[in-house]
């Protein structure tokens, strides 16, 4: 075995240089146009290397650098800013010059006079590393640093992309010094150093140096003192070792040096230099606030609706990949349909009434008829990543596919669907049924086939609740035996049909809606945001509209992108929906919602439900102008709201529809509302069994109501419903245990 040498010996020294010196040599060659055979060793032929030098990708000459996007409400307010990396471009005008001078003067003094490759810089660095017997200092020009970046920034979120441009080969480098000798010939000295400041990666998520500017010094770029400027273009080498923050001796060691190459090539005076060499660094640091998580007035969570928008609708994109690197680049204005007003009228009813340490959570979804705007989407719970503090990433008013739960099962705020569906098929609003206390669950038809378990019972909330009655009394007292026998009649396939028409297409989860007789009942799980929005299409007079969240987009150049549209149409008749809408009227005027009047008195229309054991409870309703759904349950796992406290509020008989989640629906929509106009519902005449209800009475629900879940025989009955259909409990959400009560 050879004997080994010295480390920093005579001929390591020589090695070294050696190395320096053959690279430097392939530089030359390379700009002379006579490196063929040294880069056909490197395995690239003479074609490739013609071809590279004649098209130099756009990306290098005008990348398209991420930056961060702007989330805005419906007056222009900003609701928050969002970056995968923080940065916003900066023309060389919005500059401050003597941050452009400070970065060259410490990265490339001689940047203004070489090309692309700087040999004496090459040659300096070869004699200074071969002194120190190590690879100590560079001889990388700016510009070959900007084309490094460039394909940093190409990389993305590619490991193996990343890995190649930034592996220390051969290879590599000369593929840079190739297009870096290129972008010379195309782009001024000044366009490629504008390009490098915008690009270049200064430490704390900073990206270019308006960020950064922002970020230490809170203030733009343009407004930069040479002191202040100095720190920034020295933090470049190494953001890490020289972070203002963490290690301000040594950033203040490290401007200090800036500030003397300033002086050494004459861009400052003696007297600058001594002012700002005394001067401490000042700094005014604010932490990179990024995301959802910065919304206020509780509006993280349609922000993070928002995002799931834009990667998801194929507006922003054909393929999930194609959508990922719009919003990843970012530069975008995102202009949005909710309302500051309306969106701080349902934080505020749901904050009030549900704390954020209550074992139950509450979440309301308001929604314009006609139009499909999403105008507010609160919750109790804040938005954030820290379970201590009772914070949830789970939008409970939206379906898992939009970063939501599972859902929640609607109880009997189901139950207009199946009206819908009755008068739509030819059944008269006037029709009666027997509606005796208990039966057993008919057969039924079903799309295909038909659904008939023999000796399941179903029972009314109360025993006094005995037909026969019409629909506007069954609706109002919430008869369950009226709707399943209703139900019967005109076959499960037919409420299916009209679910999917008002936007229930599936469960809040992804699954299929059922064909189940438990189906009227409220059993299967769904958003709030879904039965706002079905409600809304009553109020629209049958017109249906898809949820919408976002009215434009404009990118970096000013330019429009596609948005998603409503695709309002008309799914059911209006005189079907002024009959939905009388039905809703009477619920509220003297049925289960009688106490859930506005401030303004105008006319609302609705309806309450609450699930088996109290595990959930909803009220959902509207003016002609405006749909609200409100929820109360467990967020993740069922609690049942029997003798409880929520809030400020106890509930010692239990919580219904109309005494848990009807009192935010009527705060929220009594502060929405205030001011606006008052209108009318269209209606039909149908007649009016039922007395009056003095609407300033007791919230205590009146006898009987929309009762289902084991008292309708689905819990613990004779037969067995498909998973996920009874109590299930999901990311979020949860089932409950059968249908709705008051």
């Amino acid at each position: 075995m050879a004997p080994q040498r010295p480390a920093g010996s005579p001929l390591d020294k020589a090695g070294l240089g050696l190395k320096f010196l053959g690279i430097s040599v392939l530089a030359g060659v390379l700009v002379a146009g006579m490196a063929l055979p040294a880069i056909g060793a490197l395995g690239l032929t003479a074609k490739d290397t013609a071809e590279s030098f004649d098209n130099v990708p756009t990306d290098f000459k005008a990348p398209t650098l991420s930056q961060a996007s702007f989330i805005y409400d419906a007056k222009g307010g900003l609701i928050a800013r969002v970056f995968d990396r923080d940065r916003t471009i900066l023309t060389q005008e919005q500059m401050a010059p003597i941050m452009r001078q400070a970065q060259v003067d410490i990265e490339d003094a001689r940047f203004y006079e070489h090309g692309a490759i700087d040999l004496k810089g090459v040659l300096r660095a070869i004699g200074k590393n071969a002194e120190s017997g190590e690879a100590s200092q560079g001889a990388s020009t700016l510009t070959q640093q900007y084309v490094k970046n460039v394909n940093v920034e190409l990389a993305g979120d590619d490991k193996e992309a990343f890995k190649k441009a930034t592996e220390k080969s051969l290879g590599r480098k000369i593929q840079e010094l190739k297009i870096a000798i290129k972008l010379e010939e195309e782009l001024t000295k000044d366009q490629i150093l504008t390009n490098y400041l915008n690009i270049t990666f200064y430490g704390h998520q900073a990206y270019g140096v308006e960020s950064a500017a922002n970020r230490y010094f809170s203030k733009s770029a343009k407004d930069l003192s040479i002191a202040e400027a100095a720190t920034l273009a020295g933090l470049v080498q190494n953001p890490t070792s020289y972070d203002p923050v963490l290690h301000p001796k040594a950033a203040q060691t490290r401007r200090d040096t800036v500030i003397g190459k300033l002086l050494e090539n004459k861009h400052i005076t003696d007297a600058q230099a001594k002012e700002a060499i005394a001067s401490p660094l000042n700094l005014k640091y604010k932490e990179p606030l990024n995301g959802c998580i910065t919304a206020q007035a509780g509006m993280g969570f349609f922000c993070d609706y928002v995002r799931h928008v834009v990667k998801q609708d194929p507006a922003f994109g054909k393929t999930a990949t194609d959508r990922q690197r719009l919003w990843s680049q970012g530069g975008l204005k995102i202009n949005t349909t909710i309302d500051p007003d309306k969106q701080a009228a349902a934080y505020k009813a749901v904050t009030t009434k549900v704390y954020p340490t209550d074992s139950v959570a509450a979440a309301a979804t308001m929604i314009r008829p006609g139009t499909g705007e999403i105008l507010a989407m609160a919750q109790s719970r804040p938005y954030g990543l820290d379970s201590k503090q009772n914070q949830t990433v789970i939008n409970l008013n939206a379906d898992a596919a939009m970063g939501g739960g599972n859902g929640f099962s609607p109880g009997s705020t189901f139950k207009p669907i199946l009206a819908a569906a009755a008068l739509e098929s030819g059944i008269p609003i006037t029709q009666e049924y027997p509606s005796q206390y208990e039966i057993d669950y008919p057969k039924m038809s079903q799309c295909s086939g038909t659904w008939n378990e023999k000796g399941v019972k179903l029972k009314n909330e109360s025993t006094e609740e005995k037909g026969p009655y019409a629909l506007k009394e069954a609706m109002a007292r919430s008869v369950n035996t009226y709707f399943v026998q209703m139900e019967a009649e005109m076959g499960l396939c037919a409420v299916k049909q009209m679910a999917d028409k008002l936007g229930i297409k599936s469960l809040a989860s992804g699954k299929p809606l059922l064909e189940i007789p438990s189906m009227v009942l409220g059993t299967q799980e769904v958003s709030p945001m879904v039965m706002a929005n079905a409600y809304a299409t009553f109020a629209a007079r049958g017109k249906y509209c898809s949820p919408v969240a976002v009215k434009s987009v404009v990118n970096t150049a000013g330019t429009q992108l596609p948005v998603p549209q409503a695709n309002c149409t008309q799914v059911i008749s209006e005189t079907t929906a002024d009959g939905i809408n009388t039905l809703l009227l009477g619920v509220t005027e003297k049925g289960t919602g009688s106490s859930l009047t506005l401030d303004d008195r105008r006319p609302i229309a609705g309806k309450t439900g609450t699930t088996d054991e109290r595990y959930a409870a909803w009220f959902t309703g509207y003016t002609p102008e405006l749909s609200t759904s409100v929820w109360l349950g467990g967020p993740t796992v069922n609690v049942s709201m029997k003798n409880i406290k929520i809030g400020p509020t106890r509930f010692n008989g239990g919580v219904y529809g109309a005494t848990g989640p009807g009192p935010i629906w009527q705060m929220a929509m009594s502060a929405a509302v205030d001011g606006t106009p008052k209108t009318n519902f269209q209606t039909v005449n149908i007649p009016d069994p039922l007395p009056k209800t003095d609407p300033n009475a007791s919230p205590t629900p009146p006898a009987g109501g929309d009762a289902a879940g084991a008292n309708a025989g689905l819990i613990g009955g004779n037969f067995t419903l498909p998973p996920g259909i009874i109590g299930g409990n999901g990311n979020g959400g949860n089932g409950g245990n059968g249908g709705g009560r008051h």
